[in-house]
């Protein structure tokens, strides 16, 4: 049952009203190039263009822009949000043009009178542009307003070190993203052949040794690298001289995020002291940490975000009894509830405590006589 009130007025949506517009611009967009065409082949002139031609034009519009409306309809170009125009809709416009001028060429040769080839050669070009422009001009408008509102002052000035696939990703995210506010001033990349030349408008500066100098001269405030395929000692190299300025850095973890099509700005990461290291990062041989574990009886002190992590990977390996030790129920009952369902047959038990309490840690001991504590309690100090 419809519930509004009788003489309510249905309200038109913004988009509604852009393809009413839309409509109208695209049949006067069909008329003009097609005549634009004409008046083109014969140098001009409107009186050198034969009685012949002008009827048949005149005659065969009409019927040729309502078509062009049905296919441009078809291939939904009245549906694309056109402030996220992209390759998609350059596409689909394409298509619609080179369609249209076929049909058009073939009816009208076979059925109604043959007319120049530039005709539709230019009637073409001239409808393309005019149906192409009017949509990616709306796109730039609003792009236009938006940096106009935001304020160039405001925005916080990025410098992008990897002028790959991974760099142009993360420009278009810094671009469309409508949480940050941030421009990209300039690329460094390391291949000479990208130097002096741009990518999407922005300039690739220089080299690794140009780091100082754009920084300085577009004052930098933010530095994202993003070369996950970069060797580690490379990597290392860039970070040291980008650490040496004052500028915020972030860092792409690793070349899965292409792979995987995770290569946005929330998938960069503050710069950790491994990546500044002069070697890789030392990784322990958890096969024999494992195999100490099994056949023990292992206390844990603690069960928040660390200690019920450390309860789940010794749960697994097969300890003789294990024993959770927390001061809040809440913790310790949510992980002996998940360790029961994961392992059935683990010899669990929970005891309510603070690591503050001697006469109680002294009980805990007396009672287990655990061989190995994990000492994971927030207030240990």
């Amino acid at each position: 049952m419809d519930n509004k009130p009788k003489g309510t007025r249905r309200r038109i949506e913004h988009w509604q009203a852009v393809n009413v517009f839309l409509f109208g611009y695209d049949i006067f967009a069909v008329v003009v190039s097609y005549f634009a065409a004409l008046w083109l082949r014969f140098d001009c002139k409107v009186s050198q263009i034969p009685a012949a031609y002008m009827d048949a034009c005149c005659w065969s519009i009409p019927f040729y822009a309502a078509f062009c409306i049905l296919v441009f309809w078809r291939l939904r170009l009245y549906k694309s949000i056109w402030r996220f125009a992209s390759f998609s809709e350059l596409k689909r416009v394409s298509l619609a043009s080179a369609v249209t001028m076929v049909c058009y060429a073939v009816v009208m040769t076979v059925f109604v009178y043959r007319m120049p080839v530039s005709y539709y050669v230019f009637g073409m070009a001239f409808q393309f542009w005019m149906t192409l422009g009017v949509r990616f001009a709306y796109r730039f408008v609003l792009l236009t307003r938006k940096r106009a509102h935001a304020g160039v002052a405001s925005e916080k000035r990025v410098l992008l070190v990897g002028a790959g696939n991974a760099g142009q990703l993360i420009l278009r995210d810094v671009r469309h993203s409508r949480e940050v506010n941030e421009r990209v001033y300039c690329f460094i990349d390391d291949n000479p052949n990208k130097w002096g030349r741009y990518i999407d408008g922005v300039l690739v500066y220089g080299g690794r040794e140009k780091i100082f100098e754009a920084v300085s001269k577009y004052g930098i405030e933010k530095i994202y690298i993003a070369i996950p395929s970069a060797r580690p000692e490379d990597k290392r190299d860039i970070l040291q001289v980008c650490n040496e300025t004052s500028c915020e850095i972030m860092s792409l973890p690793g070349i899965y995020q292409i792979r995987t099509g995770e290569v946005s700005i929330n998938k960069m990461k503050p710069v950790q002291v491994e990546d500044l290291l002069g070697r890789d990062p030392i990784e322990p041989d958890m096969t024999e940490v494992f195999q100490y574990l099994k056949g023990k009886v292992v206390l844990v002190t603690g069960v928040g975000s660390i200690g019920s992590e450390l309860a789940r990977q010794i749960a697994a390996h097969q300890p003789e009894r294990l024993v959770l030790l927390d001061v809040y129920e809440n913790n310790a009952y949510d992980i002996q509830q998940e360790l029961k369902k994961n392992f059935p047959n683990l010899n669990l038990d929970v005891v309510i405590a603070s690591v503050r309490d001697s006469r109680a840690m002294f009980k805990v001991f007396e009672t287990f006589h655990p061989d190995i504590v994990y000492h994971a309690a927030a207030h240990k100090h």
